[in-house]
């Protein structure tokens, strides 16, 4: 909590200022950290078209990748009890993530560089992230979200179709949509959803896959910019890596998961003095003690069956560098 007030007070005062920052919040809202925009001996990121380093050539290939998931007895432990508490209605909606081993002779610097990604993080030597997901974006006082929920092997016969039209990835999708609606009337007027269920393929070295995002959006007060880490705090943790309802939801991920996500599943933003662009922390590799570790998972709802979400959990766990 002490964390999380300080943080807030100088995001706002800075905002206020009309000062350019970057932050990060870890999803407990333990830690967080600000930075000038070009604190390269800290962090390097990228966010879209902006960036805070020159591009970097990596001769090195990706040539080993070798995972060692938890097992799926693990795995199951922790869905069942999920499962008890959505049957219980605790939650209807819930992040499932689980830490999995891997070996690969890239670096962390390695890998952000020769990644291709929408927003890309380096912090120090601690942990590197390629998110594809949008948190939320700030554009001359309107405010913005981009939800991400449903993912499928983009090789899958028909697997486009299949994807919108399944009826799990469906009832989930319209939670967060509900969630994340909900989650920007706490800060906005006038909250709509602009665009519903659209596709996106990400392109990884193990496989292409599919994701289904939507686009929500609303309008802030004149005086947004100097209440600009109360609009961040007031939503987090982000919907889409948490679930709904939030508070007992994020109480069933500690009992269930029993490890610390620490960074992954938190945000990373960029603020230049009057826009904001942030992005959710998943795609996360982690430095813990010179073992690399991948953070991954997947929502659970009461239509979810652990072997497929098991399976999902397995294929998130890759890169996105071109052969």
């Amino acid at each position: 909590m002490k964390v999380r007030k300080e943080i807030t007070a100088k995001m706002n005062a800075l905002g206020k200022q009309g000062e350019a920052f970057v932050f990060l919040i870890d999803f407990e809202e333990d830690s967080a950290f600000i930075f000038p925009p070009d604190a390269v001996e800290d962090i390097l990121w990228k966010a879209n078209n902006y960036s805070n380093f020159a591009k970097k050539s990596i001769k090195r290939k990706l040539e080993r990748w070798e995972t060692s998931p938890p097992s799926f007895e693990h795995y199951k432990k922790g869905f069942d009890l999920i499962a008890e508490h959505i049957h219980a209605g605790d939650t209807y909606l819930l992040n499932y993530t689980q830490p999995t081993p891997i070996k690969t002779n890239l670096s962390l610097s390695d890998i952000f560089h020769l990644s291709e990604a929408r927003y890309k993080i380096l912090f120090r030597d601690t942990f590197v992230c390629f998110s594809p997901e949008t948190f939320v974006q700030i554009e001359n006082g309107k405010i913005a979200s981009f939800p991400m929920k449903g993912t499928m092997d983009a090789h899958i016969e028909n697997a486009q179709e299949k994807l919108l039209n399944d009826s799990k990835e469906v009832a989930e999708h319209h939670t967060i949509v509900d969630l994340i609606r909900n989650d920007l009337s706490l800060v906005a007027e006038n909250v709509k959803v602009e665009k519903f269920r659209y596709l996106e393929r990400i392109k990884t070295n193990q496989r292409d896959l599919w994701q289904v995002s939507s686009k929500i959006t609303g309008d802030l007060s004149s005086d947004y910019k100097e209440k600009i880490g109360d609009i961040i705090f007031s939503m987090l943790p982000a919907g889409s890596v948490s679930g709904a309802p939030k508070k007992k939801t994020v109480e069933i991920i500690k009992a269930a998961e029993k490890y610390d996500r620490g960074f992954y599943t938190g945000i990373f933003g960029t603020f230049d003095g009057r826009n904001l662009d942030s992005c959710v922390l998943i795609r996360f590799i982690e430095n813990q003690n010179g073992q690399l570790v991948y953070k991954s998972g997947g929502g659970i709802t009461f239509m979810s069956e652990a072997d497929k979400e098991y399976d999902e959990l397995i294929k998130k766990v890759y890169v996105p560098i071109a052969d």
